[in-house]
């Protein structure tokens, strides 16, 4: 037997007297995963972000995990390869489900390029997880992108990129799309927010 499976079979999960439902109850909220994805560049952070505001400011537990941020710590020792980015999903993946458990509103903000890898964090999740789309054309993505990644990717600067020289599968029935090119941020949050009332994560 491997190191590996001793170590599992060694290993119970700890059942915390303090439960989800208990903190929903003292939150005044459900906890649950609004998990934004979408081409780099579509504003996948700045609405999750602006999203936030709106929740704190109305007393709600939140919490933004974002791409860049999340490969200065937790994933910094991942590149961009097909196998890394399937890594760095799963990893959040398994974040998100303890900050749910916390009883938190989660905001993720992924390009999650891989529709499988999205599916096996829906699977983790389950009813916890709120797919939303931010559908944006590739040309508005690059007339927006401050950093010049598009630019380099197509110069061959950049290897596998999304969107130019490695695949986005956009999502097939997520819970909400929003077509952030034409819309303005303002609608977009305001989307957002109607949804989670429809779901009762609030009232």
């Amino acid at each position: 037997m491997s190191q590996t499976n001793q170590n599992a079979n060694n290993l119970r999960w700890h059942v915390a007297s303090v439960t989800r439902q208990r903190r929903a109850e003292l939150n005044h909220h459900k906890s649950t995963v609004l998990w934004f994805t979408g081409l780099s560049g579509a504003g996948k952070s700045t609405l999750a972000h602006a999203v936030e505001e709106q929740l704190y400011q109305r007393g709600y537990h939140t919490f933004v995990l974002d791409g860049d941020n999340v490969r200065h710590g937790l994933c910094g020792d991942l590149g961009f390869s097909a196998e890394d980015r399937v890594e760095n999903i799963r990893r959040v993946g398994e974040v998100t489900k303890l900050f749910v458990e916390a009883g938190v509103i989660v905001l993720t903000a992924f390009i999650s390029p891989f529709r499988a890898d999205r599916d096996r964090v829906r699977y983790l999740l389950k009813d916890d997880f709120i797919e939303i789309f931010c559908d944006c054309p590739i040309n508005v993505c690059e007339e927006r992108d401050v950093k010049g990644l598009y630019r380099r990717a197509r110069s061959g600067e950049i290897k596998e990129f999304t969107g130019i020289s490695s695949p986005y599968e956009m999502p097939e029935q997520p819970e909400l799309t929003i077509n952030t090119a034409i819309n303005s941020l303002d609608d977009c949050v305001e989307q957002v927010l109607h949804f989670l009332k429809q779901r009762a994560i609030y009232k």
